[in-house]
């Protein structure tokens, strides 16, 4: 289906933003491939692909460092898979290897200088922030305000458009070396949002529109960190132009609190604009101004004022999840280690909201016998 917005393309202000030189010389420098190695291993050492490069890793990051330099990298293929998570069905793609660690390493380059520009509100994929600082905020606002409007966007990695993304990356990055990097690493992703993105035209576009560039693999570094970047004007829009104080985003779910509804349903339609001007659309039906008395979901949890539940769909998935672990263990096919790992990291998930009792009745059954599932 063909949807038609009437909002002008993405523009940018005039003023000249300080720009970074010299980042590609840092980047193709050993030590700065190593310590990106270090970090893209992280929690995935036992894999046979990060276990190969693991082997050799010093003539790996030496030649890895010297196609760089020549400019002769160029990134693998995409390995693809289908996971569904909140009742959805959602394409992760995973990079070889080699190109994660080019990915920790340009992250590490370029994300100091938008982490100084990003909001305090932002909280995905960023240190020190995350799922739980989100919903305390989140939280926080809601008990000093009336009413909360929720907004999301529709299939947003797969919509985000290269040419602004590059666009925005270039108002800071001067260095046109790091620039055709990340244009390659973009063109390599760029195919597999073909099949899950249906063509949105807004103004001024012909014919030649969906043939745009476009999409964010699921699941890369650059992706997450791209994201905030992407949608960085957005939030400066919401601080600066709208005034909305109360405001906290996770990715592209996005809390704007007020104390009438009258003003979020102005910031709704306003919000709605800017974002055509990303070329991202919102979900509709989903961009409520609901009573926060009522509850918020938001981020897997019913947010109240003073109080938070789990939702029920994750509470059964963990619960399948369990069972399928416990099975394993009995097989003998996991560690008890692995088996508390799992348990414990959804306990202080869990936590975080008035779940004693369901936490009480996981940890009453007793753990199967290895051999006796």
């Amino acid at each position: 289906m063909v949807v038609v917005k009437k909002y002008p393309a993405f523009t940018y202000s005039q003023s000249m933003p300080k720009t970074y030189r010299h980042l590609y010389e840092a980047l193709c420098d050993v030590g700065t491939l190593y310590h990106a190695y270090r970090r893209a291993r992280r929690g995935k050492r036992r894999r046979p692909d990060v276990a190969a490069f693991e082997f050799r890793f010093e003539e790996q990051l030496v030649e890895l460092a010297e196609a760089l330099a020549s400019e002769r990298y160029r990134p693998g293929r995409y390995r693809s898979f289908r996971v569904f998570e909140h009742g959805k069905q959602r394409i992760i793609s995973a990079a070889p290897f080699r190109d994660r660690v080019v990915h920790h390493a340009v992250c590490a380059q370029i994300e100091p200088i938008w982490e100084a520009r990003f909001i305090h509100d932002s909280y995905a994929s960023r240190a020190g922030k995350g799922t739980h600082a989100a919903l305390d905020r989140a939280q926080h606002f809601a008990r000093g305000h009336r009413y909360a409007l929720q907004l999301d966007m529709q299939q947003f990695f797969p919509s985000v458009d290269h040419a602004l993304l590059l666009g925005m990356l270039a108002r800071h990055i001067a260095d046109e070396r790091l620039l055709r990097l990340i244009e390659r690493i973009l063109a390599g992703g760029a195919h597999l949002s073909r099949t899950s993105y249906t063509m949105v035209y807004f103004a001024g576009d012909d014919l030649f529109a969906a043939a745009r560039p476009r999409g964010l693999p699921i699941g890369n570094q650059t992706s997450q960190f791209w994201a905030n970047v992407y949608l960085h004007p957005l939030d400066l829009f919401i601080k600066q132009e709208l005034h909305c104080r109360a405001y906290v985003r996770y990715c592209d779910d996005l809390l704007l609190f007020a104390h009438d509804k009258a003003t979020l349903h102005r910031w709704r339609a306003a919000v709605s604009e800017q974002a055509a001007r990303l070329r991202l659309t919102l979900h509709e039906r989903r961009a409520q101004v609901v009573p926060v008395e009522t509850g918020l979901p938001f981020l897997g949890w019913r947010l109240f004022p003073y109080r938070r539940r789990l939702k029920r769909r994750n509470v059964v998935a963990f619960a399948r999840r369990w069972r399928h672990q416990r099975a394993r263990y009995a097989r003998g096919e996991c560690t008890l280690a692995d088996l508390q790992a799992r348990l414990l990291g959804w306990l202080g998930h869990a936590r975080q909201g008035q779940t004693r009792g369901l936490r009480r009745s996981l940890l009453a059954a007793p753990l199967p016998r290895v051999g006796q599932p």
